[in-house]
């Protein structure tokens, strides 16, 4: 694994954010959600999530999520996923969310 210095990492802009909508994708060749997450004064982002093994759209809206909110616009299958939300993968390759251990403010940097 390569190693990055510290100013390398201040580069990243991690965030707290909330989910605000989540949709299937049935346009993503993977099973796959659409986010809208509220990133306090980062904005409001849209983002492309496979996790759908342990998530529903229902259970998502309103989850605190942490995501990297300053990575280009990707275009999947047509959608504009704006920022990326991180998670573990588990033994079997699904995604398990990070997310705070208690209520954050939206926008809240990780660092």
């Amino acid at each position: 694994m390569e190693t990055i210095l510290g100013p390398e990492f201040e580069k990243l802009d991690i965030r707290v954010g909330t989910v605000l909508e989540a949709r299937v994708f049935p346009e993503a060749r993977k099973p796959a959600y659409q986010l809208v997450v509220d990133f306090g004064d980062a904005g409001v982002k849209q983002s492309s999530a496979q996790i759908t093994t342990y998530y529903t759209p229902e259970t998502l809206v309103g989850r605190q999520v942490i995501g990297l909110v300053n990575l280009p616009v990707k275009r999947i299958a047509g959608f504009k996923s704006e920022c990326l939300v991180l998670g573990v993968y588990d033994a079997d390759g699904a995604v398990v969310l990070l997310q705070p251990d208690k209520p954050m403010e939206n926008g809240a940097k990780i660092g």
